[in-house]
């Protein structure tokens, strides 16, 4: 196996077990008893967890070695909602004024390709992850906004891995939300699109404070 390759898998392996909470928010993790487990050596081990770093999902300590991201806390996922509403709304409706032909044949594709998780692990579940990262990078990008779109990014991680411990089962209300975005840019109605933005938004924090407040976890 090319080492490109075998750091890849190592990823998306220790990636996979973060996200479904086999290694448990907060927990240290051990670069030689992972390599035992996955049965390489401890330098792809090494790098997969310099990348998860990267992506926030790790936290690399001094003298202490890594340890998993903590869960967002109630009043931290709330302060993230606070300061998504203040932009995506805005980079949904400049994206119904600015984007283009080929913009919007994108954003329509998008659509066109998104399927609901079938499951509640993180194999079903990574591919409407990755359709939800694209669709909200995609409306910063046709609004013109690199800040917009890189802030969204170095939060995406953090909430997909609370959405993931608290409620899986998103998918098929978040498309459907998705979709009437996508409607209201597609047909250039900025107020539209911003409304239909600012009601995702606020459904998906008030599922995920439902499920949190209801005790089940």
């Amino acid at each position: 196996m090319l080492p490109g390759r075998l750091v890849e898998d190592v990823h998306e392996t220790i990636k996979a077990r973060i996200m479904d909470h086999a290694i448990a928010p907060g927990a240290r993790v051990s670069i030689d008893g992972l390599a035992r487990e996955l049965g390489v050596s401890p330098t792809p081990v090494r790098e997969a967890l310099a990348r998860l770093e990267s992506a926030q999902l790790v936290v690399k300590e001094p003298l202490r070695g890594y340890r998993t991201t903590p869960l967002l806390t109630a009043d931290q996922l709330a302060d993230l909602y606070r300061f998504r509403l203040l932009i995506e709304p805005w980079a949904a409706a400049t994206a119904a004024e600015r984007a283009t032909p080929a913009g919007r044949a994108r954003l329509k594709a998008e659509l066109a390709t998104a399927d609901a998780p079938e499951s509640d692990t993180y194999a079903a579940y990574r591919a409407f992850s990755a359709h939800d990262a694209r669709f909200h990078l995609l409306l910063a990008e046709l609004a013109g906004s690199d800040q917009v779109r890189e802030a969204f990014q170095r939060t995406n991680w953090h909430l997909h891995i609370y959405r993931q411990y608290y409620h899986r089962g998103i998918g098929p209300q978040a498309l459907a939300e998705h979709r009437r975005v996508a409607d209201a840019v597609l047909a250039c109605d900025p107020a539209a699109a911003a409304e239909a933005m600012r009601e995702h938004l606020e459904l998906s924090h008030a599922r995920l404070r439902e499920e949190t407040h209801d005790g089940s976890r």
